[in-house]
């Protein structure tokens, strides 16, 4: 087959592209950005997917039958909707441009799970409850792909907190403090969520790429087996060999707040009432559409930390 992917240069992009090169497909990555990876310099052509006329031209050329769509801005600094028009303009352009592409088969949209808060648990696939402004830009997206699909099958996909190889800051930087044994407990309830290896994402997807079962679905993509944070935190320290601390809740509370005043003068800090909320709110999303599809995820939590820590320590 021959697989295009939007955004193959960042974190899932990544490791799409490099498991299906192994898996010998012919596959183009279009992304603003160079690969992360060299070897993947001849696969990638520099694409801004809000120009039309541009994608238009590249996906004519390419052919693709497969289009999985992973571009997005992902950050959470935005400060209106127009600065996530990637995640708006760029889908009903690809949606667009699809459409007039006669080998384009099938397109997976990757979305997020926060389309509704933490700890909202939707009816229905169109029930939204965004947070914030990325989260309100992906309800968009998805409305998009929802009005305007035609000419291919399609799936919409919700990564949920997806972590390991290529990973970015957010969970990058929880291991880092595991690693630095600088990574605290506290005292009473801490969450559990939806979790994902990025190595049984990657396996979802491929499934559901290929599964009609999928075409016309939103699906969630994570382990299935929730995540206790704190039990997550003692297995790295593990792998690291030592064990955590556990301190008083009230003072991660405070730092916290210390956190608030000193992000409101743009100085980072490892804590914020974000970072506590999301700590302590569960999160449980259901996978059981997803299960049906992928049923057995090839990756363990613990191989997943020992591979991540690995590629940490390969790539610094």
């Amino acid at each position: 087959m021959k697989l295009m992917i939007t955004g193959g240069s960042g974190f899932i992009g990544t490791n799409l592209m490099e498991f299906y090169l192994k898996q010998g497909v012919q596959v183009r990555n279009i992304d603003i950005k160079p690969p992360k990876i060299s070897s993947h310099q001849l696969f990638w052509k520099q694409v801004d997917i809000r120009d039309l006329e541009n994608l238009e031209q590249t996906v004519a050329e390419f052919k693709p039958d497969y289009v999985m769509h992973m571009a997005a801005r992902a950050n959470l600094s935005g400060k209106t909707m127009a600065d996530y028009d990637t995640n708006t303009t760029g889908v009903q352009n690809l949606c667009i441009t699809c459409g007039s592409v006669p080998s384009v088969r099938k397109v997976v949209f990757a979305s997020t799970m926060l389309v509704c808060m933490v700890g909202y648990q939707p009816c229905h696939d169109q029930d939204y409850f965004p947070g914030t402004l990325y989260g309100c830009s992906k309800v968009e997206g998805e409305r998009i792909v929802w009005r305007q699909r035609n000419g291919f099958d399609w799936v919409i996909v919700r990564p949920t907190s997806i972590w390991g190889p290529w990973f970015g800051p957010t969970y990058r930087g929880f291991f880092d403090l595991l690693m630095k044994r600088r990574y605290v407990s506290f005292s009473g309830k801490m969450s559990v969520k939806t979790y994902g290896y990025i190595g049984n994402t990657i396996y979802q997807l491929d499934s559901i790429l290929k599964s009609e079962a999928s075409n016309g679905q939103t699906l969630y993509l994570g382990d299935y087996v929730p995540t206790h944070i704190n039990a997550w935190a003692k297995e790295i320290a593990t792998e690291f060999g030592y064990r955590v601390r556990t301190v008083p809740r009230a003072l991660i509370w405070m730092a916290a707040k210390f956190g608030d005043a000193l992000q409101r003068c743009n100085i980072a800090f490892p804590m914020n009432s974000f970072r506590f909320t999301n700590m302590t709110t569960d999160n449980i999303l259901d996978l059981s559409e997803t299960e049906k599809i992928a049923p057995k995820t090839p990756f363990s939590r613990v191989e997943g930390n020992r591979l991540t820590i690995k590629w940490i320590r390969t790539h610094g």
